[in-house]
């Protein structure tokens, strides 16, 4: 694809959600059908990765995928479990003629130096010769796909009334809070809503949500136009992205955060109890470039230019993978 051939991209995560999706969205956006790897390190490499980098031949459990060669032309990683993997696909690859050009997501915590380029979003603070920094995180978020989920989901949700208010729900984490006081106070802000715009909530709950969190939501929602995703059929979260009029979205989330901003539609942040310095930075970061505003209650309305991050990454790792080639 760079220099006249076909190029082979794996993509290395532990299995979780939002990091593999930030994998395969830079996969992607470079025209690429990668390969998965879901990988399970062994003790004692996963209570010490990344600082234990001795042995990496032994670290890989066979509860997760094998890495064995042929080793790919683009290694594209995620995640504390990752950096082993990283590290050894390069190592074993460099004996070969084809060495692998890796690229690692978020902040690697060790020397960035080790890989071809690390990606990073820029409340991470990290910098480097080979760092480039984003806006927020990478994902699967196009128009293109946006479209189409829309079409498909549609005549699901066809009988309830415009404008669409999306809620986008994570839950607790290590620094956020989501009890029942304030899904109790969030259901009275969105019923509001309804009632003052005559349209309808369109909401889709996480797995940190939780049972007695999605029962309030569904008890005290149950006589307006709503729909309340069950967490059992199709997921529609693209679908409800490319619907939305406006968009809702829990501060817990970075992921969810950023993919709300690549609709361009207003986007509004829900606060919840707790916090870190790296979550305000985000979300200060956020409302000064215009992308979010807080949400106390009413929905407002602005335009601003859809967040974008994937293109110019995927432009850099072109551009790189080519001199990679070359040398």
């Amino acid at each position: 694809m760079f220099v006249g051939r076909q190029v082979t991209c794996w993509v290395v995560t532990d299995g979780k959600a939002g990091m593999e999706n930030q994998c395969v969205g830079l996969a992607e956006a470079l025209g690429m059908a990668p390969i998965v790897k879901r990988i399970v390190l062994r003790a004692p490499w996963r209570q010490l990765s990344p600082f234990l980098r001795h042995g990496l031949g032994w670290a890989f459990s066979r509860k997760g995928d094998a890495l064995t060669p042929p080793w790919p032309d683009l290694l594209i990683a995620t995640g504390r479990a990752s950096i082993p993997a990283s590290l050894y696909i390069k190592r074993m690859s460099r004996r070969t003629q084809r060495p692998t050009f890796t690229v690692q997501l978020q902040n690697p915590v060790i020397d960035p130096s080790r890989f071809d380029l690390v990606v990073v979003p820029r409340h991470d603070g990290l910098t480097g010769a080979n760092v480039m920094t984003t806006k927020g995180a990478l994902h699967r978020v196009t128009p293109d796909l946006l479209a189409s989920e829309a079409a498909k989901f549609l005549p699901n949700f066809a009988q309830l009334p415009r404008p669409y208010t999306t809620v986008l729900l994570g839950g607790s984490n290590a620094v956020y809070q989501l009890t029942p006081r304030e899904m109790l106070a969030l259901c009275q802000q969105l019923r509001a809503i309804v009632l003052q715009t005559g349209g309808s909530l369109l909401i889709t709950p996480s797995r940190r949500t939780g049972a007695d969190n999605i029962t309030l939501l569904r008890e005290n929602l149950k006589d307006l136009p709503v729909y309340i995703w069950d967490q059992q059929s199709a997921n529609p979260y693209f679908a409800l992205l490319g619907l939305a009029d406006h968009i809702l979205v829990t501060c817990d989330s970075i992921n969810m955060v950023t993919e709300a901003c690549r609709t361009g539609k207003p986007v509004q942040v829900i606060d919840l109890p707790g916090g870190s310095d790296k979550f305000r930075r985000f979300h200060q970061a956020m409302r000064d470039d215009g992308y979010t505003r807080a949400f106390n209650g009413a929905l407002e309305n602005w335009n601003y230019t859809p967040l974008d991050d994937m293109h110019t990454v995927a432009a850099r790792v072109r551009e790189m993978m080519v001199q990679h080639v070359i040398r």
